[in-house]
């Protein structure tokens, strides 16, 4: 069983870069002549060049760390147990660490990647445990697992809605337009009104996610807030979100920028229509965002 747990641990800062490799590499199991045969991919894929024989105590926190993943990357166990480590450096470079995880996998390892990153866990994982103050949650196909997760995000959130805002949601409704459902690439239509003890200009914020707080896209709209009639509908006109469940997320700020209703899920919704085209393994996606789209051969 191998780990990458904290990939700093077993870094000391007074030897250099080619030192630590050989000591790291033995605090993780490896035999001095294993780290041999493979020190000139360890320093190619950590990117530090010359670096690799100047002293660890002048490498920025990010070098440390990709010396750490670089040197616990080239383990070959049965068992690879990574804690939370895949952000490390900059976009590409977590790319790279995805594209190892995919390569272990490929080697026959089994893989047990622990993180809140859930893009990163979709992309490489294909079973997924949620636990949540020790206990299972939830056990089954990554997708399923992380929809459970998302949902109880979306709840708790719900239950710290602020009662103590000049501002509240009073109806939220989402529906298609001149068809009973929400559908991919179909226009979408919501209504929303408001009661507010305050009047005057504000920013309409609506969102759109999978359960957590980041939205797939966001829309805005300059508003006017009466003591009646805050009535408000945002239709869009092709819906680009594939088969699945979403959130609506709402909030209203002031001119400065200070929220009168703090951002908040306000109300859930299915879409029907085709599932997204799945990515390579280990290719994490930003967003389901699904694009329509014609092949020719």
């Amino acid at each position: 069983v191998g780990a990458l747990i904290e990939v700093r641990a077993g870094i000391h800062p007074d030897l250099t870069g080619r030192e630590n490799a050989y000591l790291y590499g033995s605090l993780l199991g490896l035999k001095r002549a294993e780290v041999a045969k493979r020190f000139d991919d360890i320093v190619e894929f950590a990117e530090l060049g010359t670096a690799i024989d100047r002293q660890v105590k002048w490498y920025s926190s990010g070098m440390q760390m990709r010396l750490g993943f670089a040197v616990a990357a080239f383990l070959e166990p049965d068992v690879l147990l990574v804690d939370e480590v895949l952000a490390v450096g900059d976009a590409l470079f977590q790319q790279k660490c995805l594209d190892r995880m995919r390569a272990v996998l490929e080697q026959g390892t089994t893989l047990v990647l622990v993180s809140h990153d859930l893009a990163a866990v979709e992309s490489i994982c294909t079973r997924g445990v949620w636990l949540e103050q020790g206990e299972i949650r939830a056990d089954g196909p990554i997708r399923a697992a992380l929809r459970g997760y998302r949902d109880s995000v979306e709840e708790e959130s719900g239950l710290r809605l602020r009662t103590d805002e000049p501002v509240r949601l009073t109806h939220c409704d989402i529906r298609g337009v001149d068809r009973p459902g929400v559908t991919t690439s179909a226009p979408m239509a919501v209504d929303l009104d408001f009661a507010t003890e305050r009047t005057g200009p504000a920013t309409l914020h609506i969102g759109v996610t999978e359960g957590t707080a980041s939205p797939v896209f966001t829309a805005r709209r300059e508003i006017f807030l009466g003591w009646a009639g805050n009535e408000v509908r945002c239709t869009i006109g092709q819906l680009p979100l594939p088969r699945g469940r979403y959130a609506l997320w709402v909030g209203i700020y002031d001119s400065d920028g200070h929220p009168l209703m703090s951002w908040a899920p306000a109300k859930q919704f299915d879409v029907a229509g085709p599932d997204l085209d799945t990515p390579p393994r280990a290719v994490v996606m930003a967003a389901p965002v699904y694009v329509e789209h014609v092949w020719e051969t």
